[in-house]
């Protein structure tokens, strides 16, 4: 189960704008973007001051980049979704995006019982989550429209994860989406439409640049 295990501010910092990867520390004063507002490394502030326009290849990677970055997928695994994507009856753009949506780590997050998809992924690992009464230990796993989640038995007392429900309160959960935190448990209600999805994304980019 691959994972990006370097720092993360300065995928932030590559893509030029807030990916909010670190959950509230992003909101904060602590941002490293907010303090260095260029692309990372020794010619980081030369790249940034360059004037020259992109071309159409650049802005497909980076559609690309910014996309795999804020769902935490690595290459092989999104060109997969891309695949499933473009055998899937529909806009194959819109499509990817529903599935990048539906992966377990992302609806957890997107309840907000989760401070960012990072934390939701390791809450999924280390065997906190039911889906359909089942545990499992999948952040990858695509969940469906009506599948429970729900936090088993034995980790309900735990002190940290209650302390993430009590933040839940305060967090938005997605319209697509419905929780109940006095049981520990929310569901997929129906897939998400594009509106409901992250705006910065330009998922016909990623559609052009796998075209190629």
């Amino acid at each position: 189960m691959a994972r990006y295990i370097g720092p993360v501010c300065k995928l932030c910092r590559r893509e030029g704008e807030k990916l909010f990867l670190k959950g509230e520390r992003c909101f904060s004063a602590k941002c490293a973007i907010d303090k260095r507002a260029y692309a990372p490394g020794e010619h980081g502030h030369a790249k940034q001051t360059r004037t020259g326009r992109m071309s159409d290849y650049s802005k497909q990677l980076r559609a690309k980049q910014k996309a795999r970055r804020i769902y935490g997928v690595l290459e092989r695994q999104f060109r997969r979704y891309f695949g499933i994507a473009v055998r899937t009856r529909g806009l194959t753009g819109l499509t990817l995006l529903q599935i990048l949506e539906t992966r377990l780590d992302n609806v957890i997050f997107r309840m907000g019982l989760a401070d960012s998809r990072a934390q939701a992924r390791q809450l999924v690992t280390h065997g906190h989550f039911l889906v359909n009464g089942r545990r499992t230990d999948i952040p990858s796993m695509l969940v469906k429209v009506d599948d429970q989640i729900e936090i088993r038995e034995g980790s309900r007392d735990n002190a940290f994860v209650k302390e993430l429900f009590e933040k839940a309160e305060d967090r938005p959960c997605a319209l697509w989406l419905d929780r109940n935190l006095k049981n520990f448990s929310g569901r997929m209600l129906r897939q998400p439409e594009r509106g409901e999805i992250d705006g910065n994304l330009t998922e016909q980019l990623i559609v052009e640049y796998y075209s190629r």
